[in-house]
């Protein structure tokens, strides 16, 4: 797929970077030479240097013959642009759009073909926001990602010393929760993934990657460790975007505070705000903290725009007492860095936005792909079309599909409408779409791929990616 990609910041770069390595075409525009240079020292992509929403800029860029446009430049103006160009002066077959002003993602008919023509806008803020609202609602969690419509769940945690199943089987697994169905789908050991067994005990310390139906999430998780006290109090570093949707977003159910150090910023927020106490200070002023409670805190969340700050902050705050501390970090050498230290949960912003781009890239009908451990795997959620003729999986066991050697499929959702019915029209599905009908059916080595099931797949390395989706793609002839 030959793929134009407007912006090398940290959302291009991370893309780019993913896409390369999967035999695409990929040409990286950006107003940065320094920048660009630097990408092309790593990567096996070309670069143009120029402002993205010009035509003779895309146009030296390859826009003519291009299957995709990825704006994600850092100004929402030039992507809107760039988009409507590649539709109206070049046909580009798909255009995608980073939006951050929630100005624009009120009003949806911007992006329609009458407009910009947009196919697909995503907001990297709220991507986050949402993210981060999930890790807050599981406190024991290191990741929590929703699949088929908020029906199947992917958690990961860490299995801790007096957790039922540690230094046991998975097969125990079953005769502990007899009435509730759960896949272990893979394990992290020191870094390293095991492909679970029934016979694979898991061990203290180790990262716990189980698939459920939503609903059961809670009573798998206290089988793997203790279960935290429920998030009451949440303080959250830096009034920007990420950390005032955060805020507005958590007011309703939380008590929450924000500390901002720009005071307009901060009578912004308390103007906006109606719940949430606002406070005009330093996060990484020890005095400041502790005359908030930080001990008494529940949750940090350090949103600043500077990885420096979010670090120092979020450690001070763990020394002080809070009990679960959240950093995000743009910088992706730092976040394994200190994961492993004080800090609880090290988000990597890129790596959170890029699943949302790269179900439109995927070849195949992929409905949703999450990044996992920082971008070393993935999960992804496909439409098995066709029958038995024409798929390499409808109809077949799971034990008789010829998947890679490191993928996993953890779960089935079947019943649900068409993907472009219900992803695409929310209104309705608010209004009156009916669950009744819908099945979560955890995969085991007998059950049976239907066509139009929806299949969550674990892969412990991106490089079985292209294999994956060649087995779902239906053969040539298929009507």
């Amino acid at each position: 797929m030959k793929i134009i990609i407007l912006g090398a910041g940290q959302v291009g770069s991370s893309v780019a970077e993913s896409l390369v390595g999967e035999a695409n075409d990929i040409t990286m525009v950006d107003t940065d030479p320094d920048r660009l240079a630097l990408l092309q020292d790593r990567l096996d992509l070309r670069t143009v240097v120029g402002n993205a929403s010009h035509p003779s800029i895309l146009v030296s860029a390859g826009i003519e013959d291009a299957d995709m446009v990825l704006a994600v430049t850092e100004h929402d103006e030039t992507n809107l642009v760039s988009c409507k160009l590649a539709a109206s002066l070049f046909n580009t077959p798909t255009k995608i759009a980073r939006i951050r002003s929630s100005e624009y993602l009120a009003h949806p008919e911007i992006f329609s073909t009458d407009n910009f023509c947009v196919d697909f806008a995503i907001c990297p803020e709220q991507i986050l926001t949402e993210y981060i609202e999930n890790l807050i609602e599981f406190p024991e969690a290191l990741q929590v990602l929703d699949f088929a419509d908020g029906e199947v769940s992917l958690v990961a945690v860490r299995a801790l010393y007096g957790g039922l199943l540690v230094g046991q089987q998975l097969q125990e697994l079953r005769k502990h929760m007899p009435n509730v169905d759960t896949r272990v789908a893979a394990i992290f050991r020191q870094n390293r993934p095991i492909i679970p067994e029934g016979n694979t005990v898991i061990e203290a310390e180790d990262e716990v990657f189980f698939i459920a139906a939503s609903e059961n999430i809670r009573a798998v998780m206290r089988e793997l460790r203790n279960m935290d006290k429920p998030v009451k109090r949440v303080m959250i570093a830096g009034g920007g975007k990420i950390g005032r949707r955060l805020g507005k977003t958590l007011e309703k159910d939380y008590q929450v505070r924000i500390v901002e150090r720009n005071y307009k910023a901060c009578e912004r927020l308390a103007a906006e705000l109606h719940n949430t106490l606002v406070l005009h200070g330093d996060a990484t002023d020890e005095k400041l903290l502790e005359s908030e409670n930080i001990s008494e805190m529940d949750m940090f969340c350090a949103l600043t725009n500077d990885d420096e700050n979010n670090i120092m902050s979020a450690l001070l705050a763990k020394r002080l007492g809070a009990r679960k501390v959240i950093a995000l970090i743009n910088r992706r050498a730092y976040v394994d860095l200190v994961q492993s230290g004080g800090i609880d949960i090290a988000i990597s912003p890129a790596q959170v936005t890029i699943g949302s781009l790269l179900a439109y890239v995927r070849q195949g009908d992929v409905v949703a792909v999450h990044s996992l451990r920082r971008g070393a795997a993935e999960a992804l959620e496909l439409v098995a079309h066709g029958d038995e003729q024409s798929s390499n999986v409808v109809g077949k066991k799971i034990e008789d599909i010829e998947l890679p050697k490191g993928a996993t499929i953890g779960a089935i959702v079947r019943g649900l409408p068409p993907t472009d019915e219900f992803y695409n029209a929310a209104s309705e599905r608010q209004d009156g779409f009916s669950r009744a009908g819908i099945q979560v059916i955890i995969a085991h080595h007998d059950t049976v791929i239907e066509s139009e099931d929806h299949v969550i797949l674990f892969v412990v390395n991106r490089k079985m990616i292209r294999e994956v989706e060649k087995l779902f793609q239906v053969k040539v002839g298929f009507l």
